[in-house]
């Protein structure tokens, strides 16, 4: 016989599957027209050169610190 908590995880499961398939549904990508796409793709673009810009600069913020960090400790 399965133990209580082994009954609850499964419980679980299933109604995260049920939200899962429910969410799915819901999201489904309706096709726009050419302005509406265009738009949209120029949006990607911005967001993922804005995203790498973001990266670069976290990236450079780090090795400042740690020249920050040696020049001080010597």
């Amino acid at each position: 016989m399965l133990s209580a908590p082994l009954l609850f995880l499964m419980h679980c499961m299933i109604n995260l599957r049920r939200r899962i398939k429910n969410l799915a549904t819901k999201m489904v990508i309706t096709s726009g027209n050419e302005e509406d796409r265009g738009s949209q793709e120029k949006e990607n673009k911005e967001e993922s050169i804005l995203a790498m810009l973001g990266i670069i600069g976290t990236i450079l913020n780090l090795i400042v610190i740690i020249f920050v960090y040696i020049y001080t400790t010597l």
